[in-house]
């Protein structure tokens, strides 16, 4: 079975992300990681390939900046790398970016099952999954905690799916787009031999006309970005003669500045 999983490369979590002075973001020269929640779904991907004797394929869509994030996934153990760059089109329209997903999904031609991670830290979304789910006219199974069974022969999956108030289990049929969560496994770190593979890979570039599409028209525009407002900001450290009289006092600080 040909499994798929769309990865990105984002700035570190612990990165300090700010806006220039000619209103382009920056993080400085920290390093770009693969998305975090991406190696999950990367992990899910090599295990379920496997599973059913099939391929598992990494998707970027967007500038080389991306290419970090599927060589990790070459070097975790992913089959195949490709990445979808359409110059000109606005990749920050989810709509354009789940235009471009779904052309790579259509012309690979015989996936069965696309596997998402929780989010893009980045852009704090999880949508592109629902609309790349909504072109295909596929079944969207999101929050998947754990893939119970697959059976490629029948087509359909079985998973187990988190819940505000606890869990579901799923069935569906195949082709399906999953997001799945951070408890699902444990991401392996790529050994020696698959850091050497990923070194030397070529990592292919599809556009739109290799799709087989027209370039798509973003129907949102980003008109600028802004840094937050500097926040004055005091301490006060509360004292007391034991914990009880502390939480006395904090308590009564906070009822002043209505907090409560």
């Amino acid at each position: 079975m040909h499994v798929v999983s769309f990865t990105r490369s984002t700035p570190d979590t612990a990165a300090k992300v700010w806006v220039e002075e000619v209103g382009e973001v920056t993080w400085g020269d920290v390093a770009t990681v693969v998305n975090p929640w991406d190696e999950y779904s990367l992990e899910e991907a090599i295990v379920q390939a496997k599973s059913t004797a099939g391929t598992a394929t990494a998707i970027a869509i967007g500038p080389d900046i991306h290419d970090d994030a599927l060589k990790h996934s070459i070097a975790m153990g992913i089959t195949n790398a490709l990445r979808i760059d359409e110059p000109g089109v606005d990749i920050r329209d989810s709509l354009v970016w789940s235009a471009l997903a779904a052309g790579a999904i259509k012309k690979l031609g015989d996936v069965k099952l696309v596997i998402f991670g929780k989010e893009s830290v980045d852009v704090a979304t999880d949508q592109h999954g629902y609309q790349l789910a909504r072109r295909l006219d596929w079944t969207m199974l999101s929050y998947v905690s754990n893939i119970i069974a697959i059976d490629a022969d029948a087509g359909t999956i079985r998973v187990e799916q988190m819940l505000e108030q606890g869990k579901r289990v799923l069935s569906a049929r195949l082709p399906a787009v999953i997001s799945v969560m951070k408890g699902i496994n444990e991401p392996r770190y790529p050994n020696f031999l698959g850091i050497r593979k990923a070194a030397r890979a070529e990592i292919p570039v599809w556009s739109a006309a290799d799709l087989g599409i027209e370039a798509p028209v973003a129907a949102t525009a980003v008109l600028a970005y802004h840094n937050p407002p500097v926040r004055d900001v005091a301490t006060e450290i509360i004292t007391g003669i034991d914990s009880a009289e502390k939480a006395e006092i904090l308590a009564e600080r906070l009822f002043e500045e209505k907090v409560l």
